[in-house]
């Protein structure tokens, strides 16, 4: 059985930095695309970063210049290094990953979200 856990999520002030991490286990063969989203009360959830298996990035534009996605790929991980932390960025982030196990076909799998809040 194939699972994705977050961990990092916190209490942040304005301004301030954090890293999330998520990491696949299970009988897994090869994982492709994994990136990170995130959702507020209301609202949809919203793509925040991807990294492709060849380190290809893609970044919502709200969070360009100040969020970095990154991989590594040894340890099935994924990171989100987040930066100039603003009130807006208040979300559970949820981590995504495309991926083919031993004995089944691929699937998107997700975790099972992680809060970060920004707040003085």
């Amino acid at each position: 059985q194939v699972q994705l856990v977050e961990s990092g999520g916190g209490l942040v002030q304005p301004g301030g930095s954090l890293t999330l991490s998520c990491v696949a286990s299970g009988s897994i063969f090869r994982i492709g695309t994994m990136g990170w989203y995130r959702q507020t009360p209301g609202k949809q959830r919203e793509l925040v970063a991807t990294i492709t298996s060849d380190a290809t990035t893609n970044y919502a534009d709200s969070v360009k210049g100040r969020f970095t996605i990154s991989r590594d790929y040894a340890m099935n991980t994924v990171y989100l290094q987040m930066n100039s932390l603003k009130p807006e960025d208040t979300a559970v982030y949820y981590c995504n990953a495309n991926i083919i196990p031993l004995r089944t076909g691929g699937n998107w799998y997700w975790g099972q979200g992680t809060q970060v809040t920004v707040s003085s």
